[in-house]
């Protein structure tokens, strides 16, 4: 488990004077990953928040070998750059003996337009890990609901007013589709919780093989928060197990935090501008059907990785 007094000590990964907005996670999404690597890394980033603030041409915020790639085939570019470092070591023209390949991409490039590059990089098995900074909407180009958008949230495509009160669906569980993959590593995580992050991140890391980190990461912007609540927002939703923290580490659950008191889910909704046409009167069932859906999934969650309430 990474010590805070060690990574603090290390080269950072992402430098300041990036375009993010205040209170962004996304790039604490990256240093506590890439901090957590003991090897050289290799980032390639779809086209997202994430690359639009820290690649404004003709600067950079990267401190690592960078590649921007389309928005839907980060984890294609990856596993390439994966397959020629391959192959240069069969041929004897590198030195390096292990290099740590990561692609970053949001829940847009993730969970809808890059997944079919996602699924087929880690059928294949290539030696990389994949990341999602899940901000659970298209927030780059004007916070559109995704296949990640939680049910009720208010988004530009799918509005709260008369005819509908936000997102109908509930959100895909594609960190749960990753484990279909039967790959060696998949993990949940959050920016709430920086040791249970890095941590995954090490054994990512040191594992050979495909890896899926699914990190959520509030968006001040279309969540509609203070800036400052980044942190506390990824704590609230682990707490009241919306967003549960665990591994699967070749097939095996482990959950990795367990909330002593399970929080009522409108703790994390009324929190947020969002979801604040939920809490006027003809909602109810809504957020009725959203606490019951969460439960459903916490304790499905709970039976596989032999925990109980």
């Amino acid at each position: 488990m990474p010590a805070l007094k060690d990574l603090v000590q290390k080269k950072e990964p992402l430098c300041g004077g990036h375009r993010a907005c205040s209170g962004c996670g996304a790039p604490i999404v990256v240093r506590q990953i890439l901090l957590a690597s003991k090897e050289p890394v290799v980032v390639t980033c779809a086209t997202g928040c994430l690359e639009v603030v820290s690649t404004i041409f003709p600067y950079t915020a990267w401190n690592v070998p960078f590649l921007h790639n389309a928005f839907e085939n980060a984890a294609a570019t990856c596993s390439g750059i994966e397959a020629a470092f391959q192959a240069l070591k069969r041929k004897g023209k590198t030195k390096a003996e292990h290099i740590n390949f990561v692609a970053f991409g949001g829940d847009g490039g993730t969970y809808d337009i890059g997944f079919q590059s996602l699924s087929g990089a880690m059928e294949r098995g290539h030696d990389m890990l994949y990341v999602c900074y899940n901000n659970e909407a298209y927030m780059n180009t004007g916070i559109q609901r995704s296949s990640a958008t939680p049910k009720g949230a208010n988004t530009t495509t799918a509005p709260a007013g008369k005819v509908q009160a936000g997102k109908k669906q509930f959100a895909k569980d594609l960190t749960e589709i990753m484990v279909s993959h039967d790959i060696p590593y998949v993990a949940q995580a959050s920016i709430g919780n920086w040791r249970d992050l890095t941590s995954k991140a090490e054994k990512a890391f040191s594992i050979r093989g495909p890896k899926f980190l699914n990190v959520l990461q509030p968006c001040r912007l279309g969540w509609g928060f203070a800036p400052a609540q980044t942190p506390e927002m990824a704590r609230l939703a682990a707490d009241t197990c919306f967003w549960p923290l665990y591994e699967v580490v070749n097939g095996e659950y482990k959950l990795t935090y367990k909330p002593k008191v399970k929080k009522p889910v409108v703790e994390f909704l009324k929190s947020q501008d969002r979801f604040r046409h939920l809490f006027k009167p003809g909602n109810e069932a809504i957020l009725e059907s959203i606490q019951k859906e969460t439960d459903r999934r916490w304790e499905k969650l709970l039976k596989k990785c032999g925990e109980t309430q």
